[in-house]
């Protein structure tokens, strides 16, 4: 049986990494990538940029799946203008997981949310939709990550906390137990958090 095709929405740096979850995940075919108009023909990994965003209706009528795949450090506003985009057209929004992932049967994860290899997502624990869920992150059980968020690579979001939408955690920070981080927030990498971060 063959596997359904998926394209994917931005072709930069990120979008290699995407590209090697996808491969590895292996539900889906990559038929193409969306891109800016400088990106039309060239490749990512072997995979062409056969379209702009303006195509993106065209390319509904040929494609069920699509995800985002530009990634996010200090604006989320991109991810969020083409998930709308996305969903304006009617694609289906999977959810990515690496098979070297672990996520809790006891968890839930939101639509367009993509989760990398060797990230843990424990029970009890929620991610909202078209997050990003990188290497090697930290969900511990009960936290939630709130829709159109980043946690960068060995993240530890630990238990009880919340991180509200469009918020990103940097690399190897460190957000302690029962904390509520607001929407909109740039963490640092690094950063050790033992207070709740609201406006």
């Amino acid at each position: 049986m063959s596997k359904p095709e998926i394209i994917l929405i931005g072709a930069g740096g990120h979008s290699n990494s995407c590209i090697d979850v996808i491969e590895s995940e292996d539900k889906y075919k990559i038929a193409g990538l969306i891109g800016l108009d400088e990106e039309l023909g060239k490749r990512q990994l072997g995979y062409e940029v056969i379209g702009t965003d303006a195509d993106l209706p065209y390319f509904s009528s040929q494609f069920d799946n699509a995800i985002v795949t530009v990634g996010q450090i200090k604006s989320p506003e991109i991810r969020i203008r083409l998930y709308k985009l996305l969903k304006n057209t009617n694609f289906i929004l999977p959810i990515i997981v690496s098979p070297t992932a672990h996520i809790s049967r006891h968890s839930i994860i939101g639509e367009g949310t993509i989760v990398m290899h060797q990230a843990i997502v424990n029970a009890g624990s929620k991610i909202g939709k078209n997050c990003i869920i990188n290497n090697k992150a930290l969900i511990e059980h009960d936290a939630e990550i709130r829709d159109h968020c980043h946690i960068s690579t060995s993240a530890v979001i630990n238990g009880g906390s919340i991180i509200n939408e469009k918020t990103f955690i940097g690399s190897n920070a460190m957000i302690s137990n029962n904390l509520e981080i607001d929407s909109s927030q740039v963490i640092s990498g690094g950063a050790n958090i033992l207070k709740s971060i609201k406006r």
